[in-house]
């Protein structure tokens, strides 16, 4: 029997890349203030900045867009869409969104608001950023293990239980707006939350008053997890162990951008019929009608699809293997990085990779720069440039990890232009005591890595 695991789809379209050499990286970096974000894609060789909005759609996905009805009001687009998130996540008001950060921005100016807390086991930045754009404070309470990337555990994305229940009663259960679990979890690896964490965080919710909710941006990833290490999943399937995870939930925030393969969209999800009429007039004057929510048909369209496709356990055993390709290479040669690989991303551990270089000269960045120098290849920091914050006195109060997030786009790539990228990462591990930090020269006061501009540190 054939113990080699293959893609699950045929290449039925091509995009060429472009080739660029060493040293015009070095100069489209400089141009770029030394911040992949502000990168030329054109420039980019292997994208692996993010996996939101760049996977590969589906023969069925394109045929589905040109059945998109248009329609400003009704459109059956609609329905179809609301009938695919109402079978996976058993959720009653179904509220689409142009993508997950609106939904977080309508959830949140609702719910949010200043001396309030937002509990999670790791807010990613644009949730941190919405919470904080309310007045709100949001509160990382990952589970110990979680925060530290050698470890190896099978669910180390989980919340904190018994932090959570000390936060509550330390803050108060009526200042806390929600607990909102994020799967998998992306800032802190990309590690799966268990079922067990997941029922356990929402009866100690429930216990005392305050609204449960998931960040479902990857919830097959994180299914697909539950079903190959959680004792009692291996025969259920994933329709059953996602209806199960939603099953504890007020309600859920999508990015569909993630795992419904699509290009744009997303959705609020809410049993409430209160809250989602307070969200419903907010979107009309944010995102548009209730039956478009700032998409068009044809997007509706092909994130119903998109959500049928994701549920493939042929896809997700391939997907989840692709990153365990990657980190046998790295753990081979010695290369630092958070273990077990996580679902959607490989993470360098930049702390570790480069030792030499002192958090406020953000040794992730350093990486991810080098990284594109040296291969082309785009990754993202996942450190105290994206989560740092600063002290009375101006000095750094760095953030909980220094990572370098590889996010693979669904199905784009194959196994050479993965076999490259660990050649690359391999390759900079050797050279990596010639590299030196960097210091901004221009942040703004929110999502400050999106745009700011650093130079390197003479």
């Amino acid at each position: 029997m054939a113990t080699t695991i293959i893609e699950p789809f045929r290449i039925k379209s091509v995009e060429p890349l472009r080739f660029t050499t060493k040293a015009q990286r070095a100069g489209i970096l400089e141009q770029a203030f030394y911040n992949p974000f502000l990168i030329h894609a054109d420039d980019v060789l292997i994208d692996l900045l993010t996996d939101s909005g760049t996977s590969a759609m589906s023969s069925r996905q394109w045929a589905a867009i040109m059945e998109g009805d248009e329609s400003y009001a009704g459109s059956r687009s609609f329905y179809r869409f609301e009938a695919a998130v109402k079978k996976i996540t058993g959720m009653k008001n179904i509220i689409p969104t142009h993508q997950g950060r609106a939904s977080e921005k309508i959830l949140f100016t609702i719910t949010g608001g200043k001396g309030k807390y937002f509990l999670s086991n790791t807010l990613f930045d644009t949730t941190r950023a919405n919470i904080e754009f309310s007045g709100a404070e949001g509160i990382d309470l990952l589970t110990e293990a979680g925060r530290q990337p050698a470890t190896i555990a099978p669910f180390k994305g989980n919340i904190d239980l018994v932090v959570l229940e000390k936060t509550i009663k330390e803050k108060g259960a009526a200042q806390i707006a929600m607990c909102i679990i994020t799967i998998t979890n992306n800032s802190g690896g990309g590690q799966p939350v268990s079922m067990e964490n997941i029922r356990e965080a929402s009866r100690i919710c429930k216990k005392h008053g305050i609204a449960f909710f998931i960040d479902a941006c990857r919830f097959a990833e994180n299914c697909y997890f539950i079903k190959q290490r959680e004792e009692g999943y291996a025969t259920k399937t994933m329709e059953a162990i996602a209806s199960e995870v939603f099953s504890y939930a007020d309600g859920c925030t999508m990015s569909a951008k993630k795992d419904a393969f699509a290009n744009i969209g997303g959705f609020l999800a809410l049993n409430d019929d209160a809250l989602t009429q307070e969200c419903r007039n907010l979107l009309v004057i944010t995102e548009g009608f209730p039956t478009y929510g700032g998409l068009a048909g044809r997007d509706l369209e092909a994130i119903a699809v998109g959500l049928e496709e994701i549920m493939d356990e042929h896809y997700l055993k391939y997907r989840i293997r692709s990153m365990e390709y990657i980190g046998e290479k790295l753990e081979a040669a010695g290369v630092p990085f958070v273990k077990p690989v996580g679902g959607h991303a490989v993470y360098l551990d930049a702390k570790a990779f480069l030792p030499h270089i002192p958090l406020h000269q953000y040794p992730g960045l350093t990486l991810s720069n080098a990284l594109y120098i040296e291969g082309g290849i785009r990754s993202v920091e996942i450190g105290s440039l994206m989560f740092g914050k600063y002290a009375a006195d101006g000095s750094l109060i760095p953030a909980q990890m220094e990572l370098v997030r590889l996010a693979v786009p669904r199905r784009v790539y194959t196994q050479s232009h993965i076999d490259y990228v660990a050649e690359i990462i391999i390759d900079v591990f050797k050279k990596r005591q010639e590299l030196k930090g960097y210091e901004i020269v221009y942040e703004a006061p929110l999502l400050r890595h999106f745009t700011a501009k650093l130079k390197p540190v003479a």
